[in-house]
């Protein structure tokens, strides 16, 4: 059963692993923890999504200001091989409100989507109308900024919910830990990625209405304050813009098959990065 919230609030908490261990004992008194991380003897799971953006990082950019309404493109996955479905995803922003849409996409057309072939039924892999809708908008965004493969973001998951509804998801991510992805290799491997947030833990609280009043005592009681942590935005940050953009704006700025726009606009790009 898919238990995503499609509409949501998050406040996001950075929290050392002692204060998350003891929020984990405060919060199994009212959630259970969820059917991937029964699996694991750490209650957590692995993690993996590649993050697309534009040349210029438009994506990354649109937080780094501050913008109240918008939103990142990015494809989920937690095996590196095999017939595992990939989640196609757009996490959207609009003022506090979090919507995600998502469809389950079929590995070996991948490559084929991301180059900027149009979507079919034949791609999904419980093909629908309101799937291929939900594929063709991912395909919509990701062409109207020429988005291509940037970051690979990973980290371990522990996650509690309702037993049975599922207005609420609170989730613990540790050594969550970033590194380039320009080819959409699709690793699982982590030792060799940059950790973002060194050995503390993303506290996330996600509702879907009213906030809980055991989970408004939770923040006083372990004195929470909110914070950012925007895992692929952090990770760029730890990385440096120029880790994700610097290659391919050479390419365009001296190779022949590009406008003489997109040359110049790539010089000026690799000028600001050097100021």
């Amino acid at each position: 059963m898919d238990r995503v919230q499609q509409q949501r609030f998050e406040f996001k908490y950075i929290i050392p692993e002692d204060r998350a261990l003891a929020i984990r004992d405060f919060v199994s008194a009212y959630l259970e923890l969820d059917e991937f991380g029964r699996r694991f003897e750490s209650l957590s799971y692995p993690v993996h999504s590649l993050y697309l953006d534009s040349e210029m990082l438009d994506l990354y950019m649109h937080t780094i200001n501050g913008d109240k309404n918008r939103h990142k493109l990015r494809i989920r996955y937690y095996e590196q091989e095999g017939t595992t479905p990939l989640f196609f995803e757009i996490k959207r922003r609009q003022d506090n409100v979090i919507s995600k849409v998502r469809c389950k996409v079929k590995r070996e057309s991948l490559h084929r989507l991301l180059w900027g072939d149009d979507p079919d039924f034949d791609d999904l892999v419980s093909p629908s109308d309101e799937e291929l809708e939900k594929l063709r908008f991912f395909c919509r965004l990701r062409r109207s900024i020429d988005a291509t493969p940037r970051s690979q973001v990973s980290y371990l998951r522990e996650a509690w919910l309702p037993e049975e509804e599922n207005h609420l998801r609170i989730t613990f991510d540790r050594d969550v830990r970033t590194g380039p992805d320009r080819e959409a290799a699709m690793s699982t491997e982590t030792d060799h990625l940059a950790q973002v947030f060194g050995d503390r833990v993303v506290l996330e609280l996600k509702f879907t209405n009213r906030f809980p009043d055991w989970v408004r005592e939770l923040v006083r009681v372990f004195n929470l304050i909110q914070t950012s942590a925007a895992k692929y935005v952090d990770g760029v940050v730890v990385l440096g813009e120029s880790r994700l953009t610097e290659r391919m704006l050479d390419e365009i700025a001296s190779g022949d098959g590009y406008s003489m726009r997109e040359r110049r606009h790539a010089s000026f790009a690799r000028r600001l990065q050097a100021v």
